[in-house]
């Protein structure tokens, strides 16, 4: 069974959803995207178009979630079909690596730890090897992954990746918030000197879980366990401004010190450590030999002054509209804070009609045919006409 939404959305509207990804993106900073889906290749062109650089991943798994009753999560395996994903996402490396003048790349996306068997993850890490492309996996990213981990293999899913050498310094392990030694679990143990000791990378998207009431305990706790941290997103907004922001909040929240995570933590987290990962020495920084991508501020804009030290005053204080153009491989793609490729004001109106096309298809997905207004109720009831 597909989720509520999975369900609900058509192809068409897929398509808006990436094509409005495109405009974020250039508008709120990011040069660099990492990008698990289904249509790689229409993600490809948009990308090529779009002027961003790229790693796409189309994922793939042995099994799927569903819920009966909304209180069990179980799961509907199909381990022939994970395999067969898993040679048509290195297939579709092959025919997109290096396109765009080299700016789209592949990365291999075996989909979360607890829905892909053993075999699954471990032609995935030879695959990786093999072709020295990253290899990324959602892990640790909810109590009952933990615990489906724990019950099958005695491990909690680090340990147990440790256990079938998937580890390794092309891995970037998506979430890890769900640790042995957190408050989450419950459970004894050290994930982190696992994750530093093999070199992995953990893409922390702070927003994704905070907005649902889930915090990392704590990213100067992973910073200092010696972990290359990185960000994402994972969810709307797709905004690295706002991720650097809510970091380093809430890192000096959870970690009751207002001194950890600084701005030049979470702002290395998004550049240095992210080219680290991507074993890229010419991105992330601006050095002789390395890319020409370079983000322009307004450093007499609102939100931007006073203006004393520019990297706190943009993990602090900056919006979007502070961001005035940006340059991807030399070439212009934001100007005066537009976006050159995309035609944004389209690319927002089909994807408010693939909403709204999706919110009234919602119910045959979901385990109690609930509706897109009893699944997300309005926030002071629903308008009439």
């Amino acid at each position: 069974m597909l989720p509520a939404r999975s369900q609900a959305i058509d192809a068409e509207g897929t398509e808006a959803c990436v094509d409005y990804s495109m405009a974020e993106l250039l508008r709120t900073g990011t040069t660099t995207v990492m990008e698990i889906g289904g249509i790689g290749d229409y993600v490809a062109a948009a990308v090529e178009k779009a002027g961003l650089r790229a790693y796409i991943g189309n994922g793939y798994r042995s099994g799927r979630w569903f819920t009966r009753d909304g209180r069990k999560m179980e799961y509907d395996w199909n381990e022939e079909a994970g395999i067969q994903g898993f040679h048509k996402a290195v297939q579709f490396i092959e025919r997109i690596d290096g396109k765009a003048n080299g700016r789209v790349k592949g990365f291999l996306s075996p989909a979360q730890v607890d829905t892909c068997t053993e075999e699954l993850l471990r032609l995935s890490r030879q695959a990786s090897d093999s072709m020295g492309v990253p290899l990324a996996l959602h892990t640790s990213q909810s109590v009952f992954e933990f615990d489906a981990i724990v019950e099958r293999h005695g491990l909690t899913p680090v340990e147990w990746l440790e256990s079938i050498d998937f580890l390794s310094e092309w891995n970037i392990l998506g979430h890890v918030i769900i640790i042995a030694g957190s408050s989450w679990p419950q459970f004894a143990g050290d994930d982190l000197s696992i994750l530093a000791r093999h070199g992995a990378s953990v893409a922390h998207c702070v927003w994704v879980f905070a907005r649902r009431g889930i915090a990392m305990e704590s990213f100067p706790r992973y910073l200092e366990a010696g972990v290359n941290m990185t960000l994402g997103t994972d969810t709307s907004p797709q905004s690295m401004i706002a991720g650097l922001r809510f970091t380093a909040v809430i890192g000096k929240i959870m970690a009751r010190d207002s001194q950890k995570a600084t701005a030049a933590d979470v702002f290395n987290a998004a550049t240095l450590n992210a080219a680290k990962m991507l074993h890229r020495d010419d991105l992330g920084r601006i050095a002789p030999g390395a890319k020409a991508d370079l983000l322009f501020w307004d450093a007499s804009s609102t939100f931007m002054t006073p203006l004393r030290d520019p990297i706190k005053n943009i993990v602090y204080n900056a919006e979007a509209e502070d961001l005035r153009e940006v340059m991807i491989d030399g070439n212009w793609v934001v100007r005066e804070g537009r976006a050159l490729n995309v035609d944004e004001r389209a690319a927002a109106k089909a994807l408010q009609f693939a909403g709204e096309r999706m919110w009234s298809e919602m119910g045959p997905g979901d385990w109690a045919n609930r509706s897109a207004d009893e699944l997300s109720p309005q926030t002071f009831g629903a308008f009439e006409g």
